[in-house]
């Protein structure tokens, strides 16, 4: 019984060489330059290494709220899209709630201000 599982386990053991392989090679040939735009903030808008009680802006929030908001709708509309024609009532019911609710955070997000820019 014990052979069955032989081949995944040589499967697991070359992804992991592989994938260990990758990082070795990564971590010797990447070029090693301190430089002063790799400590610059990114995405937060705001410096990392101040005071943590820092007042900020509370727009990154919700540009991030509205990404989840529009992967969540691509990410489930699509397959049920594909199979539209053979679904029954349930399944056309319960996207309608789906999209409703992703209804409720985007206008959210519209009397927010998310999606003015300044």
């Amino acid at each position: 019984m014990l052979e069955n599982y032989l081949p995944i386990l040589v499967f697991i053991a070359v992804g992991l060489g592989f994938g260990g392989l990758l990082e070795l090679v990564g971590y010797f040939a990447a070029p090693r330059k301190d430089v002063k735009d790799k400590l610059l903030p990114f995405e937060c808008g705001f410096d990392a290494f101040d005071d943590a009680r820092q007042k900020f802006d509370i727009r990154f929030y919700l540009v991030a709220i509205l990404f989840i908001i529009f992967d969540l709708e691509v990410a489930f509309l699509f397959p049920w899209a594909v199979v539209f024609q053979e679904l029954d009532g349930v399944a056309i019911g319960a996207m309608a709630v789906f999209l409703g609710l992703l209804l409720i955070g985007f206008v959210y997000e519209w009397k927010k201000g998310a999606l003015e820019w300044e």
